[in-house]
Parts: C-alpha cells; sequence; structure tokens
C-alpha cells in the first residue's frame, strides 16, 4: 500500500463528477441544460411546415435534459406523442464560458437523445444520430452565437427500435415503465483545435506492464504530430512517453514499469475495496495548430472466469450484485442530477453490495465514473428490442458497438450484456437466425473488447457465454438452496428445462459444453415486495411488513450464501420503480430495512433474528 493510503479510501481524482464526459476533460466547457423551447408534433408537419427555420414554431417550454414524460422537464405529459421539437439560442456567454477564441472550432454535445435527432444550426442541417442510448457531436461553423433546433423523433411502436423497459402501452404496466423520450442527457459545449483528439480508450495490461492507448483524431496528421502522455498516482508521474502520429487512429504503448514489481504489484491494482485510478494528461501537438490538452484516467484491473469462480486481479472473487433500473420518479430515466449519479453508487456499496447490473439501459457516463472512482464493479446491458426483423438486428449490432466503444475505458465494468431473458430473439430455441445473432453479438463484442466477460443472452438460452447465468425467483429458500447446494444440484437444475420453464442452453454442442463448464452466477433472485395499497404494485413474493422483509430477505440471502456452487449472485432489486415495488429501497432511495442491517445480511455477516429459530423462514 501506498504512504497514506488507507483501503477505505478512494484515491483522489482530478475530476469532480459533473464533466458529462469523465475520461476526456478539457479545462473549459459550457453546460447548455435548463430551459428550452419545445412542441409537441403529432400531425409531424414541422419539417413540411419548417419548424426548422421559424422562431415562434416552437413556443412551449422544457427543461432540458429531462424528458417530456416527466414531471423534472416541467411538461409532464406521458401520452403518445412520436416526434418532438426543440429550440435553444446558443448565447455569446455561453461560447467564452466554453473558453472559445480565434481559430478554434466550437462542438455541440449531446450525451443521449431517444431516439432519432436531426439537429439544424441557423437553419442548416448538421447532423442525424440514430441510437437512443449513445453520443453524438455537430461541429459548428462559424463562431456564434446559434439559433439550435433538434426534432426528435421516438415512436412507442416502433418495436424494432432498442427500448429497454419503456412501456409501448399509454401506462406503464407490469415491469414496463413510463417512456423517455427525446433529450435525456446533458447538452454541452466545448472549443477546440481545429485538430484535436477525438476519442481516448485505455487498455491496461498487468501481465505487460503497460497501457495500450488509443488515440483518434478529427483528421489524418501531418508530419510531426505529436502526443505527450503522462501518468501518475496520487500527484507521483509513474510513465511519461511521446510518440509521433502517423495516422488519424493510432495506438500508443507506454511502459509503466512499476508493475514490473510482482510482489508491489497490488498497490497499482484497482478492485471494488481498493479503487486505484491513475490520472492521465495527454497533449497534443501539430504543426500550425494549437495544442489539444485533455485530462483521462484509467485503473489496472483484470477480469476472468475459471475453476467455477470470477476472477478479479487473478483471485476469486465473490459476486454480490443488485439488480438496478436506474430510473427515478421525476426524471424517469435521466438522473435528477449529477450527485443523484454519486449518491446512487454509495447507497449500493452502503447496502454491502460489490457489483450492479444496469438492466435495459445503458447509464450515464458521470455514473461509471463514480463507480471508477468509489469502487463498485458494473454490468453494463444493452437495452432490447422488443422484435427480430432485419432492422432490428441492425439498430442494435450498431448502436451496441457505440456503447462497447463508449464505455471500454471504465475499470468497473466487468461484462457485457448484449442481450436479456430472449427479448427480442424469443424463439431463440427454434430459429437459427435467432440464435446466431446471439453468437454474433458475442463474438463482436470479444473483437471490439477482449479483456471482459460477455453474456450472449443473460438468464437463459445461451449460446456461448463467459458466465453460465440463471435468473431464478424461486423464494422458499430450502428450495433456493435445493438448486444450488452443490455441483451435482446446480448440473440436475440447469440440465433441460431451467426453473424459469426455458432451455438454459441452445448453443452448438461445443458451445453447450464449453458455457454449462463455466462459473454458474444466479444472476436474477429475490424481488421481495412489502405489501403495498396502490393497485397494481407486485412482486414475485409479497410480505406483509418491513418486519418480515427482513426476515425473509435474511433467510433468502443465507441460501445462495450456502452454496458450495454459485460464484456469485445478484439480487432483484434496488430500488421501486413505479408499479415494481420489489425494491430494497423505496422510490425515494430510502431502505426498507436500516441499512446497516441489510449490509450485514448482504455481506453473510447476519444470522437469524432474535425472534426466529435457526433454520426457519418465512411462511410459503
Amino acid at each position: 500500500m501506498l504512504p497514506g493510503m488507507t483501503e477505505a479510501t478512494p484515491i483522489p481524482s482530478i475530476h469532480d463528477g459533473h464533466h458529462p464526459r469523465p475520461q476526456l476533460v478539457r479545462s473549459r466547457w459550457a453546460e447548455l441544460s435548463g430551459p428550452w423551447r419545445f412542441a409537441f408534433d403529432d400531425a409531424d408537419e414541422g419539417l413540411a411546415r419548417g419548424w426548422q427555420h421559424d422562431p415562434e414554431a416552437i413556443t412551449g417550454t422544457i427543461t432540458v435534459p429531462f424528458p417530456p414524460e416527466s414531471e423534472a422537464s416541467g411538461v409532464h405529459d406521458p401520452g403518445y406523442h412520436r416526434v418532438l421539437w426543440y429550440r435553444r439560442t446558443v448565447t455569446a456567454d455561453e461560447i467564452a464560458a466554453s473558453g472559445h477564441a480565434a481559430g478554434r472550432r466550437l462542438v455541440l454535445h449531446f450525451g443521449a437523445v431517444d431516439y432519432r435527432a436531426d439537429v439544424w444550426v441557423d437553419g442548416s442541417h448538421l447532423a442525424r444520430h440514430e441510437g437512443g442510448h449513445t453520443p453524438f457531436s455537430v461541429e459548428l461553423p462559424g463562431d456564434g452565437p446559434f439559433e439550435l433546433v433538434v426534432r426528435a423523433e421516438d415512436d412507442p411502436h416502433d418495436l424494432a427500435q432498442p427500448r429497454g423497459k419503456q412501456d409501448w402501452e399509454l401506462e406503464p404496466h407490469v415491469i414496463w415503465y413510463a417512456r423517455t423520450s427525446g433529450i435525456w442527457q446533458p447538452v454541452w459545449l466545448e472549443s477546440v483545435p481545429r485538430q484535436r483528439i477525438e476519442r481516448l480508450s485505455w487498455r491496461p495490461s498487468v501481465a505487460d506492464a503497460e497501457v495500450a492507448v488509443g488515440i483518434e483524431l478529427a483528421a489524418p496528421p501531418a508530419p510531426g504530430t505529436r502526443a505527450r502522455i503522462r501518468l501518475s498516482l496520487q500527484g507521483e508521474l509513474l510513465a511519461e512517453h511521446t510518440a509521433l502520429l502517423t495516422r488519424a487512429d493510432g495506438v500508443v504503448r507506454v511502459a509503466v514499469d512499476a508493475l514490473r514489481n510482482g510482489q508491489a504489484q497490488d498497490d497499482y491494482l484497482w478492485s471494488p475495496e481498493r479503487p486505484t485510478l491513475v490520472d492521465a494528461e495527454v497533449e497534443l501537438t501539430a504543426p500550425g495548430h494549437d495544442p489539444d490538452r485533455v485530462a483521462s484516467y484509467l485503473g489496472f484491473r483484470e477480469v476472468g472466469e475459471a475453476g467455477g469462480r470470477f476472477l478479479l486481479n487473478g483471485h476469486p472473487y465473490e459476486v454480490r450484485g443488485v439488480l438496478s433500473q436506474g430510473y427515478w420518479p421525476a426524471s424517469h430515466l435521466a438522473a435528477p442530477d449529477a450527485e443523484a449519479l454519486r449518491a446512487e453508487v454509495e447507497l449500493i456499496k452502503e447496502l454491502g453490495f460489490t457489483t450492479v447490473r444496469v438492466h435495459q439501459k445503458v447509464e450515464d457516463p458521470r455514473f461509471l465514473s463514480w463507480a471508477d472512482r468509489l469502487g463498485l464493479l458494473v454490468w453494463e446491458e444493452m437495452p432490447s428490442a422488443y422484435e427480430f426483423t432485419e432492422t432490428s438486428v441492425d439498430r442494435l449490432t450498431r448502436e451496441w458497438m457505440e456503447v462497447v466503444r463508449r464505455d471500454a475505458s471504465h475499470p468497473c465494468i466487468v461484462a457485457w450484456v448484449p442481450l436479456n431473458e430472449s427479448w427480442g430473439v424469443q424463439h431463440i430455441a427454434a430459429d437459427a437466425r435467432q440464435r446466431e445473432l446471439t453468437r454474433t453479438l458475442y463474438h463482436l463484442t470479444k473483437s471490439l473488447d477482449p479483456t471482459r466477460l460477455v453474456i450472449s443472452n443473460d438468464g437463459w438460452e445461451h449460446t456461448r457465454s463467459d458466465l453460465f447465468t440463471v435468473h431464478d425467483y424461486e423464494n422458499d429458500p430450502a428450495r433456493l438452496l435445493a438448486s444450488y447446494a452443490t455441483e451435482e444440484d446446480a448440473r440436475r437444475t440447469l440440465e433441460g428445462i431451467a426453473p424459469n420453464g426455458r432451455r438454459m442452453l441452445v448453443g452448438t454442442p461445443e458451445e453447450t459444453r464449453e458455457t454449462a463448464a463455466r462459473a454458474v452466477i444466479l444472476s436474477e433472485f429475490g424481488g421481495v415486495s412489502v405489501l403495498q395499497q396502490e393497485p397494481g404494485s407486485w412482486g414475485y413474493r409479497v410480505v406483509s411488513s418491513n418486519e418480515e422483509l427482513e426476515r425473509h430477505l435474511t433467510a433468502l440471502f443465507a441460501a445462495v450464501q450456502r452454496s458450495e456452487v454459485l460464484a456469485g449472485w445478484c439480487y432483484t432489486q434496488l430500488t421501486d420503480t413505479l408499479q415494481e415495488s420489489n425494491g430494497l429501497t423505496d422510490a425515494q432511495r430510502v431502505p426498507k430495512v436500516p441499512a446497516e442491517r441489510i449490509r450485514a445480511i448482504v455481506r453473510g455477516l447476519s444470522g437469524p433474528r432474535s425472534d426466529e429459530p435457526e433454520g426457519s423462514g418465512p411462511a410459503g
């Protein structure tokens, strides 16, 4: 351990958690959230009537980046509205706040717009982006001020559109939630040199004692273009390297000699218990251009699977996970603010979990940054489409590639989940084309990022997966333990038809053998709800009170913790979400059972309550 470090204290970072792109930060930028003009276009007549050119056509008001369905937006209209229009002026003061100067370029960034976006600046169409969960950017012409217009299209009845748990019905029902349409992540402005760094990627290798740095430039480099990379830990310089760049998408390898001492290696490794982050500075110098200086960070850690166990930094590591929907009552999939994202990570850790499976949502990069800084493992999952067509395959594949590219440098992410519970591939067992999609997504993800585990179809009907994951909502603790107590029990449970009534394995004989031999993770279980008066609220098991919930959780967690075969588990779920009232906390993030008690239960440090005989469980 380095001097002054303690196991419980995160390594300091230069980032404050507010920058919308935390792994490529320039010193100045301007936030464009707040009041925008807004209009629904239910007749889809705005384009024909030239709304993009008419300042008087869009007269309502919305608070960006909150979806119009949400209370936080000020609109709060959850009805069917396929087409949305936004307008605002980018002012001279905002341009100045971005650090703009003569000879530089202004770039407008959108964190996410669901689902399709067209952007006009001063009446000129400059960009079109499809994909509701990934960022895009627009280089602005001139130095402003500018009139900015955005047309967003989000069809609730388009089943080929990756949508996750956004409901196609008018009102939320069962496990589906109110929609999140239009702009739902930050919009911001940045002033940059003409030749600049567009993207950084970090691929650390502990075994090779180096970092491979991917550097993508705005244009092919002129002769003499160089990048200087500095890596430091707590202000101590670890490595410095200057490289000549000869292409717009080069890779630079930086040796980190401190990692060569195997006996001191642990001082530099990232884990939930000790989230050590290395600060990075990259400076681009190109003849005829201003230098471009950006700040970033990375973490040295390795993940794997062997001997029936999940491995972190070469050692078995129990996955103590919780399912998170990433949904807030007043703002839906959009975070209420940057502080709420930090609070969410802190809450998950306070309740004793080491891992979060973000369900059917690609989380805000600021959430991932806090998971990096505070130490939380993340399973990242693609929101599903609801049908299998050529269109859905095209959309899902393109957007998933953008997701992996965006987030592959976050040390917190340890698993990629392109599909969940056969959503969008409902006939995978009978349809060879659907099986081909799952294995294609597996191999495509591996080609983009070979350093993490990939689950082809979380929960059941796997083709090829690096972890053998199963969803099992059996809520009798004794019966749940009996299914996974030993390897023989688990093999009997997972062979053929699984507890959920689906086949667990649908791949080729080779895929079936390899996936069946992987570490078993119970990646959804529990889902216990406390009896409520609200109509439609439900859980997989309903108990009568918070006290009864505590007793049931104690028995249920004890059952999975006694398993000899499970490498980990993921409890459903973190928070109540609309009618899905099976959270450990209510929708406002208030724990239903005292946090310290939940933490003890999750960590396996809690025996039966004094008023409950050992071995007993709740009534069936």
